[in-house]
């Protein structure tokens, strides 16, 4: 009876809510059917990864390859993990320079078999697998450098992926049909919210994420330990420069005790076109009883289900959104834990899909917030001026003004650049 009333609800969701059945049960696609949503300047990489060997499928709009790869999963861990050692502030707090040499040598084993049919690819969509999910493939290297890098400025002679393709993440194949699809035609009118800085009485720090050994008590958070999270007060000075290179008001921006589950449902969601979290991002794993990954917000004197201070997924799939971007400007917003392995986008990433959002700028770990401004604000400015190159490009724009030499000799070490990703719909014109 259970499941008659299971594939029952299955049936009403596929009718009434087709973007959501797309995107949380995204159904297998041929190959023509995949070729057929491709642009001719744009191509699809779908990665497999078992334990002796992996699978790469590569298509544009007029033909495919697939190709096996003789790299298994313990593998691809290990060179994942090794190139997320200098990539994430947690575990290179010096900057210790890059291993260029080694980012090549994973290219060539698992991008470089399908080199000939990107030529001319400006735009590649990822479907990630297995450690791929926790690695930006803009870091690979595609020709193989004199040496490694020694100081951050020698970062900026390096072949980066990132320099000849901007690179869109997908949940799936099946989700590029649901977003290109199901998309709607109607824009929002208002350029951007903002919510962030939650009023939290922790001692200051600089990492958005968490370390108490639990916030739960029962089904609702516990208030006292969320609000003992450390402060973020850097945040607002992101989400004000985003807002004015934006054209938003401080009206639009929900900071401090205003950064609230009961402020953000009592805006009118789906008016704005860009919605921008800055905030701890707390990820299933990292403390007790907490059972989906969620952002952290102003806790109230008093926790109710409604409002506990943690934006969970399950709450942000509740959300009406009409939004070209989302934000989440946390910690491991990316992939499920922000470790190898972690199962594909977060669970909390797939919420803002469902809620309505077209694509997502995030994050697989969280850079000091000065580079965080620049490479944000500079991704928008070059929307705002070309506004038909689409977000994966002016993201990869953004990053190659970083590495640039008018910026500073430290933000061309990737782990400046590079920690955000562009996920769902970033083609050209979309």
């Amino acid at each position: 009876e259970v499941g008659k009333r299971l594939d029952a609800l299955d049936g009403r969701i596929a009718r009434d809510f087709p973007q959501y059945a797309e995107l949380s049960a995204p159904k297998p696609l041929t190959a023509k059917a995949a070729q057929s949503l491709l642009e001719p300047d744009e191509a699809l990489l779908a990665y497999l990864v078992d334990d002796k060997q992996s699978w790469l499928w590569a298509l544009r709009r007029d033909k495919i390859e697939l190709h096996r790869i003789e790299v298994g999963a313990n593998q691809l861990k290990s060179e994942v993990q090794a190139l997320r050692q200098t990539l994430d502030p947690a575990f290179n707090p010096r900057l210790k320079p890059f291993p260029a040499m080694r980012a090549y040598e994973l290219h060539q084993k698992i991008l470089a078999p399908a080199t000939s049919l990107l030529t001319g690819a400006k735009h590649v969509f990822i479907v990630p697998h297995a450690a791929l999910e926790s690695l930006p493939i803009g870091v690979l290297v595609t020709k193989p450098p004199k040496e490694d890098p020694d100081d951050p400025e020698d970062h900026r002679a390096i072949a980066w992926f990132a320099r000849d393709h901007a690179v869109t993440v997908l949940p799936s194949v099946g989700s590029l049909r649901a977003l290109r699809l199901f998309s709607s035609a109607a824009r929002a009118s208002k350029p951007f919210l903002g919510i962030g800085d939650p009023t939290l009485e922790g001692q200051p720090g600089r990492v958005r994420g968490a370390q108490l050994a639990s916030l739960f008590r029962g089904a609702v958070a516990d208030v006292d330990a969320v609000r003992k999270l450390e402060p973020l007060p850097e945040t607002a000075d992101e989400l004000r420069a985003v807002a004015q290179s934006r054209g938003a008001v401080e009206a639009d921006l929900l900071l401090a005790d205003r950064a609230t589950e009961p402020q953000i449902r009592a805006r009118a969601l789906d008016r704005y076109q860009v919605v921008h979290f800055a905030t701890h991002g707390l990820v299933v794993g990292e403390m007790k009883g907490l059972s989906e990954p969620a952002l952290v917000l102003t806790p109230p004197a008093l926790a109710t289900p409604d409002n506990d201070g943690l934006l969970t997924a399950s709450k942000v799939a509740t959300l009406k959104l009409n939004a070209d971007w989302v934000v989440l400007s946390a910690c491991n917003t990316a992939a499920g834990d922000g470790a190898p392995g972690a199962g594909g986008l977060s669970g909390l990433a797939k919420a803002f899909f469902y809620a309505g959002a077209r694509s997502l700028l995030v994050s697989h770990w969280s850079a000091p917030s000065e580079a965080t401004v620049k490479l944000v604000t500079g991704a928008f400015d070059a929307l705002g001026k070309e506004p038909r190159i689409g977000r994966a490009e002016a993201l990869r724009r953004s990053q190659m003004t970083m590495l640039g030499a008018s910026s500073k000799p430290e933000f061309a070490h990737p782990l400046f650049w590079a920690p955000f990703v562009l996920a769902g719909e970033g083609g050209a014109g979309r």
